[in-house]
């Protein structure tokens, strides 16, 4: 063999290098490869219920930091993800893990917006599960941070995702059942159907026991912002939906699902009042049921809306058009109220659109689908992340749908009270009481 000197040696090497690279990344990592440099860096606040599910929706990404404040009830999504660094505290979390490109915010609802707000500041692409925020000017205060920020946002209802939910406006916007003037929607939260069992218990006074606080947990940050008090398994892991100062019961839960819809079709923003009726309100929790009346204004060419929210079992009077034989569904669904029509949405956040009766369904010529059809929840919000593009629950959406959603648990609070409602100044006219229930003090060391 002749030597080779090390001139000709470092030409052949580079030259076969060279060689090496052009090849096709598809190639080298199969199809469909994402090279880890074009993935988001993905970290993930509050990952023992609702989080894991949303966390195994972004797995196609870098999930490089979880934050639970349990560590139990995150045992299973820890085991999960072995290698990513663990927190308790988000604020610890946000500031050490200086690769942080996209935050998934899926706690209990009363840390949203504090949490929301830590992530936007630091120009964090969000994700925050619904309702967006606990509180009215939360609700205002992060649609204002997310639009300044220039961060891609998506809210958690993933009904928005639905081909129903896209037929609803479609349909609407053909004029397949005239002018909207009404709608009704519901769902039977708290209550789990076909049960007596609850999805969470509402409607009784606070407990006075004081249990030891396990040692996995740390309460404190659990708290967060709402007022103290002593740590009680009535409130976690998921039982503090019902609870005042941590969540929303059925409207704030189910409500920003199935009210979407009607939302997005119709294209309402701020009611003009909302006013309620409720079995008894407790000062500690939401009532056993509720029905909540909204008045919306007349938009465009679209005439105003009356919209009504009934939960806990509560349905609304069956439609005459529904042909005998045929159930109302019971656990979640809508009626849009047209001057030429009616339509009957079964299943939540609008996934089962029909026009009634079936007859008319049958001689409607269905119009042609115009709006763009959903990638994914959540793959709709990681490429809005990568490329600038938009999601359909973003928080210009999701900001005036979960203030309306609030709203009227401002009025149920109040025992059904009447409320007119000034958007532009975030203020209700008639209700001082009433504007003490948009927000509240926060515990000493929080902030928005």
């Amino acid at each position: 063999m002749k030597t080779l000197n090390r001139r000709k040696f470092l030409r052949l090497s580079t030259t076969a290098v060279s060689s090496f690279m052009i090849i096709p990344r598809s190639v080298l990592g199969g199809k469909g490869y994402v090279p880890p440099s074009d993935k988001l860096n993905v970290a993930a606040i509050g990952v023992g219920g609702q989080g894991a599910w949303d966390l195994q929706n972004l797995e196609s990404e870098n999930i490089v930091a979880l934050c639970d404040v349990d560590w139990a009830h995150a045992e299973e999504t820890f085991k999960r993800y072995p290698n990513v660094k663990k927190y308790r505290d988000f604020r610890i979390m946000l500031e050490k893990e200086k690769n942080i490109d996209a935050v998934l915010v899926a706690t209990p609802d009363h840390t949203h917006a504090i949490m929301s707000m830590y992530a936007l500041k630091m120009g964090k692409h969000l994700y925050c599960e619904k309702p967006l925020t606990h509180t009215v000017y939360e609700a205002r205060k992060i649609a204002e941070a997310a639009r300044e920020a220039k961060v891609a946002t998506q809210m958690g209802n993933q009904a928005m995702a639905y081909e129903g939910n896209r037929l609803i406006n479609e349909w609407i916007w053909d004029g397949a059942i005239g002018q909207v003037h009404e709608v009704h929607v519901w769902s039977d939260r708290p209550t789990r159907l076909g049960t007596r069992d609850l999805w969470w218990p509402q409607a009784m006074e606070r407990p006075l026991d004081e249990p030891e606080i396990p040692a996995t947990l740390d309460w404190d940050l659990w708290l967060g912002p709402a007022p103290y008090r002593p740590y009680h398994p009535a409130y976690v892991p998921f039982l503090w939906r019902g609870w005042w100062d941590f969540g929303e019961g059925g409207l704030g839960d189910m409500g920003i699902h199935n009210i979407a819809p009607a939302f997005s079709a119709l294209k309402l923003g701020a009611p003009t009042s909302v006013h309620s009726s409720s079995t008894p309100v407790y000062k500690e929790t939401l009532p056993w049921a509720s029905v909540v009346h909204y008045e919306f204004p007349a938009r465009g060419d679209m005439p105003p809306v009356n919209l009504h929210w009934h939960d806990g079992g509560i349905l609304p009077e069956r439609p005459e058009e529904l042909e005998d034989g045929r159930r109302m569904p019971r656990e979640d669904g809508m009626i849009f109220v047209g001057n030429k029509g009616k339509m009957l949405v079964s299943g939540w956040g609008g996934e089962s659109p029909r026009l009634i009766p079936e007859s008319k369904m049958q001689e409607y010529e269905l119009p042609p689908k115009t709006l763009p059809r959903s990638i994914g929840h959540h793959q709709e919000w990681i490429e809005a992340c990568k490329n600038g593009t938009t999601t359909r629950s973003n928080f210009d959406f999701a900001g005036p749908l979960t203030e309306a959603v609030l709203l009227g648990l401002v009025s149920v609070r109040l025992g059904g009270k009447k409320l007119y409602w000034d958007s532009e100044n975030l203020s209700v006219k008639n209700s001082p009481e009433a504007n003490e229930l948009l927000h509240y003090h926060y515990r000493e060391g929080w902030t928005l």
